[in-house]
């Protein structure tokens, strides 16, 4: 089995330093290490090896003493760090959006970091059948005698810890679920997007396979870019958000006549 994404790595300190390191070089979209490590106030080897980390998670790239950012609007961040992002706000979401389900129902979940903490939520509800092309997912609930489980398979893409491509999408598309649950790298305009097109398939799969359709999204992904659609909000039956989205984007949500739930 792919290795364990669930968790990231690192004492308390050296996340919250890698998140900052990732908020800044994502402003800017690309930065000096100097600059870093001056801004930062710790030694050049602990920047160092942070910035060795976040690299190795898929987040930036560095080149010629600079670091560049890697989740853009044309790439997506590791599996590992999107567990260690705004944890607070997706733990939020997920319960919110997990109370639509029902024991009985059966359930789609894509690879997002959200969907790791919805199925968190799932253990609880059982007996349910659950769909997903996602390893994270799949560790939280496997072992649960009450959730029936239907793997996605097709080509691992470890960044992801989660499987896509032609198989996965005909695998999903042969199924009828009663709920769909999602999230998106980026809206924008009141559309969702995400940087990887084998993602957007099967994203459109499962949404087109599922009788309700959920999405959840933290603030953090009003006003991103990136270079696939997936659907519009107005698509979904149900949008979570949580409170500190920009009131813009809550107004746009709600002309477009999205059921919106704000999550404190």
């Amino acid at each position: 089995m792919p290795g364990d994404h669930r968790r990231g790595r690192g004492n308390p300190a050296q996340i919250a330093r890698q998140s900052l390191i990732t908020a800044k070089v994502l402003e800017a979209g690309s930065l000096s290490i100097d600059v870093l490590i001056g801004e930062l106030g710790v030694s050049a080897m602990t920047v160092y090896r942070d910035l060795a980390d976040l690299e190795g998670q898929g987040v930036l790239h560095r080149s010629r003493g600079t670091v560049t950012a890697a989740a853009t609007g044309l790439f997506e961040a590791s599996a590992r760090f999107r567990m260690r992002h705004n944890v607070v706000e997706k733990e939020k979401l997920a319960a919110a959006a997990s109370a639509l389900i029902n024991p009985g129902q059966s359930v789609m979940l894509d690879d997002s970091s959200t969907c790791v903490w919805v199925a968190k939520e799932l253990n609880e509800r059982a007996p349910l059948t659950i769909v997903t092309n996602s390893y994270s997912v799949l560790r939280e609930v496997q072992g649960n005698a009450g959730i029936r489980l239907f793997m996605a398979g097709g080509e691992y893409l470890a960044w992801a810890d989660a499987c896509f491509g032609q198989t996965t999408v005909d695998l999903v598309s042969g199924i009828r679920a009663d709920i769909a649950i999602m999230s998106a790298s980026a809206v924008t305009d009141g559309a969702t997007f995400h940087p990887d097109e084998s993602v957007v398939q099967l994203k459109r799969a499962m949404l087109a396979s599922s009788a309700v359709r959920v999405l959840c999204i933290d603030h953090s992904k009003f006003g991103r870019r990136a270079l696939h659609a997936v659907a519009s909000c107005a698509d979904f039956d149900h949008v979570f958000v949580d409170a500190a989205t920009p009131p813009e984007e809550l107004s746009r949500l709600a002309d477009q006549g999205c059921t919106l739930h704000v999550v404190e």
